[in-house]
């Protein structure tokens, strides 16, 4: 009977798996109907700048002027970057699950995710991250963003480990399709139970 291999690493998303997004559609609305921004306007400029934003090659400062700063207004910078932290929120279940794997199964815990810098470096800390992920494959940090699947080569890289030994958990469907196709089993993360009996079905169950 063929032995079957075993799942040593997890690559994890982090909106949407982990915490909400940082700063998403949503999230932006809501900071141009707090702000009384005009709404097409920012988010003409957002994505003119957003790609690149998030590779690292802008800091956040610089994207504020771009975006928001433009001309003069009634708030500061500091108000609107307390604002844009302030909408990431943490998804305990998960967090809770990936702590208990790895301590159950000695897994390496291995982050995927596309984020800019100080965005990123906030929810890491904010969200204690670091106590249980052992790498950040951040886009701000290597300057490669998902759906590029050089981000994924790189993460095999680094974790070195082969793909058929790891679990990716993601919620965009593109970015699953692109794991899957470099080698990795991947699970479309809509909510936590199914994400649970996904993993079991893997090999990876944690009593509840």
């Amino acid at each position: 009977m063929k032995k079957a291999i075993p799942i040593t690493t997890l690559f994890l998303d982090v909106g949407g798996v982990l915490l909400t997004n940082g700063w998403d559609h949503h999230a932006r609305k809501r900071a141009a109907t707090n702000f009384k921004l005009e709404w097409t306007d920012m988010e003409n400029r957002h994505r003119l700048i957003f790609d690149a934003y998030e590779e690292g090659k802008f800091t956040l400062e610089e994207y504020l002027s771009w975006v928001v700063f433009y001309q003069k207004r009634l708030f500061t910078r500091a108000q609107f970057r307390r604002f844009m932290f302030a909408q990431s929120k943490p998804y305990p279940e998960m967090i809770e699950l990936v702590r208990k794997l790895k301590t159950k199964y000695g897994l390496k815990i291995v982050v995927v995710s596309n984020e800019a810098r100080e965005l990123n470096e906030y929810r890491i800390r904010k969200f204690n991250l670091y106590g249980f992920v052992d790498s950040f494959i951040s886009s701000c940090f290597v300057h490669l963003r998902k759906p590029d699947a050089d981000i994924f080569r790189l993460a095999l890289d680094i974790s070195q480990t082969p793909a058929r030994q790891i679990i990716y958990i993601e919620n965009a469907p593109m970015f699953v399709q692109i794991a899957e196709g470099l080698g990795i089993r991947s699970i479309l993360h809509t909510d936590y139970k199914p994400t649970c009996a996904k993993l079991a079905l893997l090999g990876l169950e944690v009593a509840e």
